[in-house]
């Protein structure tokens, strides 16, 4: 290798010199070259931009990747300039155990029927997922990553350079300095005084050229604020998007369950909504009150001689329906309802509407009223109020 000597011993004999001047400054053995306070406000913001964007962007990387291990991996391939591949969601993952639980339990099965909805819903949820984690990436977790490697790395290479810079005229202050206090006592040192006036010139200029770069550069920090204040808009509404999907889906899914749910559990613990099958003529109405603790005290419609009993039938209908004269309860509405069809009624969350219940009706259901609407309701819908 062809080493330049001279270059080096300069270079070296430079280093001492700024480590030196540091030392002394330190320890306050020599004067220091103090930035204007502006100057020192947009070292101090700059700072704490690097800082703060520094962490928003860990923890954003930690809500979006929870794994480490998989951070990892997308670290190693974004450093070697390989394309991260694509990786199962947890929502997808289970989508697919779902859906292979379904094929072994049956797909007609109550049971598989169910686990092939919900593992439908829970593949629209990590699609989802995947979407907002893709759209956050670029439109948040890029632009914070390419300031902290791009303009922050320009700015520390100037400031560290405009240090190198004052550490050097700080220097030639001191040997003008000493060369003035030699000066008085011989004249034979007149040239160095001369000389170092000249260095401390040159000194000063190359200080003042590189704090107007460091300066510009440090100002730039405020547009770096304008560009990241839109970068979080768009997180934000990315974010807003995904959790307005997962809602929607989950609502899908819950009108589908709750709309099929007495086709699903029938002959079980539930009845059917649209054929409801009375109970044996030897079951008394404690034994069937004593299956649904949280409504003990849901009047019944006494069976009245003359009357259909409609429910017996299997068929309601709510105009043949007389509310007790006393004993009806509010009910108020916890999730919106979709009627299935002509006997049930329709809900609304928060509503406040009148219940109570008939001999032989399955516990699961009761009579719901609304001003002149009337029908079947679910009681899972509903919050009993004393």
């Amino acid at each position: 290798m062809d080493f330049n000597v001279k270059k080096l011993a300069s270079d070296a004999g430079v280093f001492f010199s700024r480590a030196m001047q540091f030392t002394e400054e330190k320890l306050g053995q020599a004067e220091k070259t103090e930035l204007d306070a502006h100057f020192e406000n947009l070292l101090a913001r700059a700072d704490c931009t690097k800082n703060w964007t520094e962490k928003i962007l860990r923890q954003t990387e930690v809500l979006l990747q929870p794994n480490p291990s998989a951070r990892v991996e997308e670290f190693l391939y974004e450093k070697l300039d390989r394309k991260v591949p694509s990786r199962v969601t947890n929502g997808e993952l289970l989508a697919q155990y779902m859906t292979e639980a379904a094929n072994d339990f049956g797909p007609g099965t109550p049971y598989g029927k169910t686990l092939i909805k919900v593992g439908e819903t829970q593949r629209r949820l990590g699609a989802a997922e995947r979407d907002f984690i893709h759209s956050a990436s670029l439109n948040f977790l890029t632009p914070l990553r390419n300031f902290l490697e791009g303009d922050w790395r320009t700015i520390s290479k100037e400031r560290r350079i405009l240090q190198n810079r004052r550490l050097d005229l700080d220097a030639c202050k001191a040997r003008l300095k000493k060369a003035k206090a030699a000066e008085a006592k011989a004249a034979l040192w007149s040239d160095e005084v001369e000389k170092a006036e000249q260095e401390l010139r040159l000194t000063q200029t190359e200080f003042d050229r590189q704090a107007e770069v460091t300066r510009l550069l440090l100002e730039g920090i405020s547009s770096t604020h304008v560009n990241h204040l839109r970068c979080l808009h768009e997180f934000v509404e990315s974010q807003t998007n995904y959790y307005a999907q997962c809602y929607q889906y989950m609502l899908d899914l819950q009108k589908q369950l709750g709309s099929s749910k007495g086709e699903i559990f029938s002959g079980t613990f539930v009845g059917n909504a649209e054929s409801t099958s009375p109970p044996a003529a030897t079951s008394p109405p404690a034994v069937a009150a004593a299956t649904l603790p949280a409504v003990p005290t849901i009047p019944v419609v006494p069976t009245i001689v003359g009357v259909p009993n409609t429910v017996a039938e299997g068929v309601l209908n709510p105009n043949e329906v007389k509310p007790p004269a006393s004993g009806t309860r509010k009910a108020r509405v916890l999730y919106d309802y979709e009627a299935a069809d002509s006997t049930e009624l329709a809900l609304l969350a928060d509503e406040m509407i009148t219940v109570y219940s008939l001999p032989g009706m399955d516990p699961d259901w009761l009579i719901g009223e609304r001003g002149n609407q009337k029908g079947k309701v679910p009681v899972t819908y509903l919050e009993l109020l004393s």
